[in-house]
């Protein structure tokens, strides 16, 4: 008996139930990842949190992935499976968020437990902030490990099906909760950031929770079948450690890496900032600047499934990357050079939003076109981990930066001086920079695909 026809994941229904489980765990992680980013002004007056404070805390969240916990996620995912993966990823990034919320607690910096600790080195640095960053680096350990088991599980239910339109439509439920950060955060929060903090905590409990339902309902029950299916001589070869190599040698993973890096870089960091920038430069409130932020997420929620289906019928990943990086280039000179203009400015997020839709919906779909499914889940922990370098440094060096161009400007607002502005030019044109780059990487992979034949301009879907 074949039971191929039969698999869970033929049924339409059944594997975009499994995805909108799976997704809703993504997008409470995203909302507690951009939560704070509109409060960077509140988080320096009531904690006294510079910039440099700021984007150290804004990078922390990639520390400890930045040393290594990524690919050992993936290897962990690899061997021990999705259900595993999701479980123990799901319960640090709770770990995390709770050990955050505690460090933005009266409790905690009236003298609470820890405090002492945590105030008696890098003075330069706030305990709060230095708490905050120890759990926003336990939360980054779970929320990259879900995310890598995330992909695979979305390679899982889809490969040789809607494969794009699928990660398309799990990163636009994923950017829901980025936008609903950037709207309602500052609303939220009113004079206490941590109040934000808990609405973050609880979508996290909400999340594990729907992760489990996935587990129960959908995951069990299609590997009961697959291993039955398996039993019948259709067994893949297994994980070894040997295929990490593989992964290296490999040229045009190395490019889709680069390219993920720098691009991402260019986003997430930027949307840490971006907030106090239009603050700076147009001198609107944070709630308004939040909104204007949010408008990328929004952007790429209806954008990102779209292109993810062309892409599945049509093809064109490698030149769909190469336009969004062009694309995320002029969306930062703008930001960088024109005169400051709120509709300019909503014009450059917009731009931005469709290059934050054009080369996710592209990339990731493109991982397992070049590496065997039997280690995909460490190729994906290898692009994370390069990705988290560039996310957990470039924060940090923006803060630097713009503390630097800016001479007096933090401690004139620290004194209260509500005039006092940051000039952002320069770490406009630094973001800028990077979409060059990335431009330079999407073509060198569409030349190594041409070379190798990966596929990465044809259709996804199989007939």
């Amino acid at each position: 008996m074949t039971l191929t026809n039969t698999l869970l994941k033929e049924s339409k229904a059944a594997r975009w139930t499994a995805l909108m489980l799976i997704a809703f765990t993504m997008l409470a992680a995203y909302f507690f990842v951009d939560m704070l980013a509109p409060l960077q002004q509140l988080l320096e007056v009531n904690y006294k949190w510079n910039p440099q404070v700021y984007g150290t805390f804004s990078g922390s969240e990639y520390y400890l992935n930045m040393f290594g916990f990524l690919l050992v996620s993936g290897i962990i995912l690899d061997k021990l499976g999705i259900r595993f993966s999701g479980l123990l990823s799901t319960a640090l990034m709770l770990l995390g968020g709770l050990i955050k919320l505690y460090a933005l607690t009266d409790y905690f910096n009236s003298g609470g437990f820890g405090f002492g600790f945590f105030d008696s080195f890098l003075t330069w640095m706030p305990a709060s902030a230095k708490l905050a960053s120890v759990g926003y680096a336990i939360f980054g350990i779970g929320v990259e490990m879900c995310g890598i088991t995330v992909s695979k599980t979305i390679v899982k239910w889809f490969k040789g099906k809607e494969l794009a339109l699928a990660m398309g439509m799990e990163m636009a439920t994923a950017r829901m909760g980025a936008s609903g950060a950037f709207f309602f955060s500052s609303m939220i929060a009113g004079d206490e950031p941590n109040k934000v903090v808990i609405v973050g905590c609880v979508l996290l409990i909400i999340g594990f929770l729907t992760f489990l339902t996935y587990i129960i309902g959908y995951d069990i029950r299609l590997d009961k079948q697959t291993k039955a299916e398996k039993t019948e001589g259709h067994a893949e070869e297994e994980f070894k450690f040997s295929d990490i190599g593989k992964i290296f040698s490999n040229k045009a993973f190395w490019y889709i890496s680069l390219l993920c890096v720098l691009f991402y870089s260019a986003v997430f960091p930027f949307l840490k900032y971006a907030v106090n920038m239009m603050q700076n430069k147009l001198d609107i409130s944070a709630e308004i600047g939040g909104w204007i932020s949010g408008l990328l997420p929004v952007g790429t929620i209806l954008l990102t499934p779209i292109i993810g289906g062309f892409i599945d019928k049509k093809g064109k990943a490698a030149s769909t990357m190469m336009l969004g990086a062009t694309l995320l280039f002029i969306s930062h000179l703008i930001f960088a050079i024109a005169p400051p203009s709120l509709t300019l400015y909503i014009i450059a997020i917009m731009v931005l939003g469709v290059a934050f839709s054009l080369v996710p919906a592209s990339l990731w779909p493109s991982v397992p076109k070049v590496v065997e499914e039997r280690y995909l889940g460490s190729a994906y922990a290898v692009v994370f981990l390069i990705q988290n370098w560039g996310l957990g440094l470039i924060p940090a060096f923006i803060g630097i930066v713009l503390n630097s161009v800016n001479p007096g400007v933090a401690e004139a607002l620290a004194n209260g001086d509500v005039t006092a502005k940051y000039d952002y030019t320069i770490p406009m044109l630094i973001f800028a920079s990077l979409g060059i780059f990335a431009l330079i990487f999407g073509f060198l992979l569409k030349m190594e695909d041409k070379k190798k034949n990966y596929g990465l301009e044809m259709p996804n879907i199989q007939h």
